[in-house]
This record gives C-alpha cells, sequence and structure tokens, in this order.
C-alpha cells in the first residue's frame, strides 16, 4: 500500500479493512529517507512542554508526505498531551502549512478551538531558530489508603460513590442519572452533592474526596466534560468549570480534594490491583477513554486523548462526525468501530437502534459463535495490534489495561488474542516489553470510586 509516495507492507491486514495504514508504520517508512531537521514543541499549562526533534524531506516532489506526516504528528501532541502553542524550527514552510491548517477555517480548526478553550488561552504557532526543551510536571498522585475518604465516578449514565475507612470500602451506591441531556448545571451539581452526602453519612468524618471523571481537568477545574455537553457556555464559565470544587467545599469545607479525569484513575485503579506502574488503561465504550500511571507511579496532567490521535494513514479511513477527522482512534477502538465493521461482515444493523443496542446485537452474534462477528472483533484486534505498537512507541508502558464493553465477552478475548499474535509477529521487540490484559477479579473490587477514594494527600 502506498500514500503520498510512502510505501507500506504489513503481514497483518484487517479482514474487513484491507487498506487500513498504521500510522506509525508510515511514520517510520516516511523517516527513512527524511533528512532536514525540523523541531516541533507544543506548550501547555504551567510552563509544561512537550519537545520532539524530528526529520521532513525538504523537497517540492515531498511536500504533500512533509506536510502530511508533521500535520499529523502535531495532532497526537496535542491529543496525547495538550497545548495551545507551537513552537516550529528548521523550516519555515512547514511553520507557514501549520499556521494555514490550525486556523479559523482551516483543516484542524476544530482542534485549534478545543484547545485554546481548554487552556484558556488563544492558539499560536510561532516560528523559532531553536525549540524549548521539554518539561514535565508528573504529579505523585493517588495509592493513599489512611482516614476517611470518599471516592466519586461520574458517568454519563450513571454516578458511583463509596466511602472508604483506612482503604477499606464501608459502602458504595450506583445511582442512574442524565447528565448528558440537562441543561441546568445545578442538576449535576445536586446530584454531586447528593452522592457526597450519602456516603459521608457512614463514616464518623470526612477526612479527603476524591473526583473520577470523563472530561479534562486542569488543577481540578473542568475545562471540558460530555457530563455537561447540554450546559450553555455562559453557565458552563459560571458553574461548571469549578463544579466539584464547589460541592466538595460546600459539603465538607476546606478538606483536601483531587479532580482528575477517569482514564487516569482507570490506570491508577490498574497500578494499585497490578502493585506495579507504567500502566496504560484503555476503555474501549462509546468512545476510547484512555489513562496513564507513569514509571514512578505518577499522573502525568496530560490529555491522553487517544480518541482523537491519528492511528490510521489510509486515505479512506473513516470520519469522527465530532472533530471532523479521518483516522482517529475513536473509529477504531470504541462501539463505532464495531458499527463501522459489522456492515462489511454482512450483519445489517437496524439504524432505529442506538450505538449501544447495535453493539449489543454484534455481541449476541458472537456469544453464538456466528462468523461474521468474529470477523469484526479479528479486524479490530489486528487495528489494535499495530497501535499498541505505537502506544508503546508514545508512552513506553509495561502494562495496558483493556476495559470497556466492546472488551467483554468472547469478542474481547478474540480482539486480545489477535492483538498479541501481531504484536508476537511484526513488533517482536515490543511484545517482549509490554503485557496488554483483561482486568481480573483483583482490579474489580479495587473499583473506580475505590481508586479515586484514593487520590487526595491528607496532610
Amino acid at each position: 500500500m502506498n500514500r503520498f509516495g510512502i510505501s507500506v507492507e504489513l503481514e497483518h491486514i484487517p479482514v474487513l479493512d484491507p487498506e487500513f495504514m498504521p500510522l506509525m508504520r508510515f511514520n517510520h517508512a516516511f523517516l527513512a529517507d527524511a533528512k532536514k531537521p525540523v523541531g516541533i514543541a507544543v506548550e501547555r499549562a504551567d510552563g509544561q512542554m512537550a519537545s520532539c526533534h524530528t526529520f521532513i524531506h525538504g523537497t517540492p516532489e515531498m511536500a504533500q508526505a512533509d506536510h502530511y506526516y508533521i500535520e499529523r504528528l502535531v495532532k497526537t501532541i496535542l491529543w496525547m498531551k495538550g497545548g495551545f502553542k507551537i513552537y516550529v524550527s528548521g523550516d519555515e514552510g512547514t511553520y507557514e502549512y501549520l499556521k494555514s491548517v490550525y486556523c479559523a477555517g482551516g483543516q484542524q480548526e476544530f482542534d485549534w478551538d478545543y484547545m485554546a478553550n481548554v487552556f484558556e488561552h488563544p492558539f499560536e504557532i510561532v516560528l523559532v531558530d531553536k525549540i524549548p526543551e521539554a518539561k514535565d510536571a508528573p504529579k505523585a498522585i493517588g495509592g493513599h489508603l489512611e482516614g476517611c475518604r470518599i471516592g466519586f465516578d461520574a458517568g454519563g449514565s450513571d454516578r458511583k460513590v463509596s466511602a472508604v475507612i483506612d482503604g477499606e470500602t464501608v459502602y458504595s451506591e450506583e445511582v442512574v442519572w442524565f447528565p448528558k441531556i440537562n441543561a441546568d448545571p445545578d442538576y449535576h451539581y445536586d446530584g454531586i452533592v447528593a452522592a457526597l452526602k450519602s456516603a459521608a453519612e457512614h463514616m464518623p468524618k470526612v477526612d479527603a474526596v476524591g473526583v473520577s471523571s470523563a472530561g479534562v481537568f486542569i488543577n481540578n477545574r473542568t475545562m471540558n466534560a460530555s457530563l455537561f455537553l447540554k450546559v450553555p457556555k455562559e453557565l458552563y464559565d459560571k458553574k461548571v468549570k469549578d463544579i466539584y470544587i464547589r460541592a466538595i467545599r460546600d459539603t465538607f469545607g476546606d478538606v483536601p480534594y483531587c479532580v482528575i479525569n477517569d482514564g487516569d484513575v482507570s490506570a491508577l485503579a490498574g497500578a494499585m490491583s497490578l502493585n506495579d506502574n507504567s500502566v496504560l488503561g484503555i476503555a474501549m465504550g462509546t468512545s476510547e477513554a484512555v489513562g496513564y500511571v507513569d514509571e514512578e507511579g505518577r499522573i502525568t496532567g496530560w490529555l491522553n486523548e487517544l480518541a482523537f490521535v491519528p492511528v490510521d494513514a489510509q486515505e479512506g479511513a473513516m470520519r469522527d462526525e465530532w472533530s471532523g477527522d479521518i483516522g482517529c482512534g475513536v473509529k477504531y477502538f470504541s462501539q463505532d468501530g464495531v458499527i463501522k465493521l459489522a456492515p462489511r461482515a454482512g450483519i445489517e444493523l437496524d439504524e432505529s437502534l442506538s450505538p449501544a443496542e447495535k453493539l449489543k446485537v454484534v455481541q449476541k452474534l458472537m456469544a453464538e459463535d456466528d462468523p461474521r462477528a468474529a470477523k469484526v472483533y479479528e479486524s479490530i484486534g489486528v487495528y489494535l495490534g499495530h497501535t499498541l505498537a505505537y502506544y508503546y512507541e508514545l508512552y513506553g508502558c509495561r502494562h495496558v489495561l483493556l476495559l470497556g464493553r466492546v472488551m467483554s465477552g468472547k469478542g474481547g478475548d478474540l480482539i486480545l488474542d489477535t492483538a498479541k499474535k501481531v504484536l508476537a509477529d511484526e513488533y517482536p521487540e515490543v511484545a517482549g516489553k509490554m503485557v496488554p490484559e483483561l482486568p481480573d477479579e483483583k482490579f474489580r473490587r479495587v473499583g473506580q470510586s475505590m481508586a479515586a477514594a484514593s487520590l487526595p494527600e491528607i496532610k
């Protein structure tokens, strides 16, 4: 297969998506004879910086390949780590091209606008002689079990809360709620407070509160979250950005608290259950939710929004309706991936069904050993094997925990087995260093809200 004059050969190809071109393999083939040095750095909150020294060809005949490679690289850094300011060194043409796509009306307008809003700073691209050096500020967070703690986990269809005393869960509850369809932020606030009070009733006191929630959080503030999808912007800024902070302080006063992305809490729960660090957690459900705990057991503060990180370089890759981009993880490692492939396998899905219901149809067929469903899950396993090698290149993680509805049942087992085979055959250097696995019973006992309770440190 060939794109922009760059050829890629694969041993394992998804049977239902034969044009799939793993982005990492495209990148490696591109760099094989790229000689012109280019520097890219991305600035994010509190002066943190992601830096990358790479190469392009720098010739007119390879300009299209150069532009594609650099733009996908920048997008990967933006959604992996976050940022609002791009520094470019080494090539003025690269700088001009990035300015033309990351702007109002440009090809990557969605990313440009999203990052500006999340970081509350205009998105900029600047040309420099030398890019700034990388700077991270990971935080040792979680794993604290002493005292009387509350862990709250805010999901799109239910909210969970646990009361934990010295590492033992003494009470937990799960309540159905409808945050995504409510425009009144007081609905969300009241639900959060009700959960906190419910847990507090089962302890003599409250020493700390930890919150796990879908969304992007910077310094405990809710910068973007699908839970508040219907809340108007003026109310969002006024009542949502500090909603968890207000709920905790209004209810318990000045107790230690911590609010982080649910993907990071999943990775933390995995690290606690494995009794090891360097864990990447990937939840394949409505979307692809990801979290990461580093070698030292710390939360990095990166976005880890791998749903919007490109994984497929083929020209005809499926488009994500929200971001408008193609070839990104959400269409490969979520229920969308199953729904995309099912018709190609000859499975007709009733369009009146919700995405979750369509997934259940394919899961039922898989439980009955339907060979069409097996092709769907096997193809996702091939996607995953190639992409896990890429994620290893990005994170260097020792463990990958595969979670979510798509990974349940026989389909999940087939995805995992296929991914392991792809890794062993095509990326043996990665297969020996990284273990992809499903969560065990110990992980399930730790639980999301239990891990959330361990987030704040009591000083």
